[in-house]
């Protein structure tokens, strides 16, 4: 990798790039239902949804879970993901969003904290790769903050200026991460969080990928 002395887009997967609301609340209710949780609405899930994910469970419980009952939770709440992400795609004009960002001659790249060795493939598969510099997942165990592993993502992008580098994501934590390596965010509400949660933030907030292109472009001018 040379210099890429333009701006930068740090692209969340779930919920962001792979739409996946679908496989999301149905493996969470699978979840729940191992402690005997009743199942929860897709704008339940939205407006409640937080990181790290114990918390999220903190507040339907009214306690944290006990490490085995996460333990469970967390097994089988991938194990049901697994099974039903293959029915789930791209969002909505991505592959064009991609492919005029890189175009454009600026780079781009995915941190995710979905599994690793499942990501990879997974955006392999999509016939998309080859847009991006890195593509990241989470290595090490789930629950945890987004910002970290943002410290090692730009850290690995080799010339990349953090302070013309845009996170799109559609979670709090994807804003709290970037503002940790010194970057900016823009909060998309077509994933796991409500506008109104995300507007709390602080950052940019819009309703399609298009809008947050555009406002990254401005950002990162």
């Amino acid at each position: 990798m040379g210099k890429q002395a333009g701006a930068h887009i740090v692209w969340d997967w779930n919920g962001t790039l792979f739409h996946d609301n679908d496989a999301i609340i149905g493996a969470t209710n699978a979840a729940f239902g191992e402690l005997g949780l009743a199942p929860i609405t897709m704008e339940q899930y939205r407006a409640m949804y937080c990181v790290p994910v114990p918390r999220f469970y903190e507040r339907l419980l009214g306690r944290l879970p006990t490490d085995a009952e996460w333990e469970v939770m967390d097994e089988t709440f991938h194990r049901y993901y697994a099974e039903h992400r293959v029915t789930c795609g791209l969002t909505e004009g991505v592959a064009e969003l991609l492919s005029g960002w890189r175009s454009a001659g600026r780079s781009q790249s995915i941190l995710s904290m979905y599994v690793h060795d499942e990501l990879v493939p997974l955006v392999r598969r999509f016939g998309i790769e080859a847009h991006f510099l890195r593509v990241d997942g989470r290595v090490g165990p789930s629950g945890g903050s987004k910002a970290e592993h943002m410290v090692r993502h730009v850290e690995a992008l080799a010339g990349v200026d953090p302070s013309r580098t845009v996170v799109i994501g559609d979670a709090a934590d994807d804003a709290v991460a970037a503002l940790h390596v010194g970057a900016r965010a823009v909060l998309y509400t077509g994933g796991s969080h409500s506008r109104a949660s995300l507007e709390t933030v602080g950052v940019p907030v819009v309703d399609t990928l298009a809008e947050a292109v555009a406002e990254a472009e401005r950002l990162a001018a």
